[in-house]
């Protein structure tokens, strides 16, 4: 068999939940901005069908989908440049998803680790979607033959199904269709922690939300929580080791490495020996003059929405003249008869 060359595209998407804040950013949204305009084509999406395998408010719902479009182009996603799309405005995701529901097996889905943490103890009353989410992100990569994936430690193992269902796929029906599909793994400074608890990530549910910088922050509310941010009574080291078992400070010089574009060490070449009475307002300055911006930029296009609806239907009709003759090819393969109009 002919080994088939995919064109280079990546596939990334976040779920409309709302509060998108600083962990996203450094996490994720910087690291796709990046990848934008190089030798991939670029698809980002708001992954609503991910969303509904709970219960959502349908007000909330579609205010959390607008305005986490608001935030990827705030952050520098260029809807010329990438292709950003809302999920549920492709239809050829949840029809992909099917055919890989017939592909995945029980076993594979039964020890996906994050279904297990989400579903608890209840598991015999979670959706069935939760259930057979992996099979629906994997059909998201793959409806694009996406061949790289930027991903964080706690979707590894759903893009390690996706590869298995490529490569079973393939296997049970002799082709070299789908590809199988590569992660990028996402860089230093990925794993944002809670300003008031160092232990542990930095999250939109958490109760507090002195525990994170919202996207939506204003500067003032930036440079107040940074100023309230968790720490030790101890100087700042000069190097590296000397962060080890004092997670507030590693998470502060975390986060102004990320944000200066430096590595740790770097950072504590500078500000070694300072008190935090002095490296915090260093921080909040620098976190003001990168997010205060973002802020501003998501509130202007939320006071349009009817922008942030032209994007996205300008990007789903590009999203389908990718996915629907792949969809179609996929039918054939499998022996369906698709519609004259497919």
């Amino acid at each position: 068999m002919t080994e088939t060359t995919f064109t280079p595209r990546v596939f990334s998407g976040a779920q409309p939940s709302g509060n998108l804040h600083l962990g996203n950013y450094l996490g994720a949204l910087r690291n796709w901005v990046r990848m934008q305009g190089s030798e991939f084509e670029t698809i980002y999406c708001m992954v609503d069908l991910h969303a509904i395998t709970v219960w959502q408010d349908p007000a909330e719902l579609r205010h959390a989908t607008r305005e986490l479009c608001a935030g990827y182009i705030a952050s520098g996603l260029d809807p010329e440049k990438s292709i950003l799309i809302n999920q549920s405005q492709v239809p050829e995701h949840a029809q992909l998803a099917w055919v890989f529901n017939c592909i995945a097996r029980m076993g594979w889905m039964q020890r996906m680790t994050q279904f297990k943490d989400k579903a608890g103890k209840n598991a015999q009353n979670a959706s069935l979607g939760l259930f057979a989410y992996p099979a629906l992100m994997a059909a998201d990569i793959l409806v694009y033959h996406a061949t790289h994936v930027p991903v964080g430690e706690d979707q590894k193992q759903h893009l390690e199904l996706t590869r298995d269902i490529a490569i079973k796929f393939n296997h049970d029906y002799g082709v070299d269709f789908f590809p199988v599909t590569e992660p990028v793994i996402e860089g230093a400074a990925t794993r944002v922690m809670s300003l008031r608890d160092g232990s542990k990530k930095m999250s939109k549910s958490d109760p507090s939300d002195a525990s994170r910088i919202n996207m939506t922050d204003d500067a003032e509310t930036i440079a107040k929580k940074i100023r309230k941010a968790k720490t030790d009574p101890d100087a700042l080291p000069s190097e590296a080791k000397g962060l080890e078992d004092r997670p507030e400070a590693r998470n502060l010089v975390d986060i102004y490495a990320a944000l200066s574009d430096q590595n740790v060490d770097q950072v504590l070449a500078e500000v070694g020996g300072k008190q935090f009475g002095a490296f915090k307002p260093m921080l909040a300055e620098l976190a003001v003059e990168k997010l205060a911006p973002i802020a501003t930029e998501m509130a202007r296009l939320m006071n349009d929405q009817t922008e942030i609806d032209r994007i996205l239907t300008r990007g789903s009709e590009r999203a389908r003249a990718i996915t629907a003759p792949i969809l179609r090819q996929t039918y054939d393969i499998i022996g369906m008869v698709p519609p004259v109009s497919f």
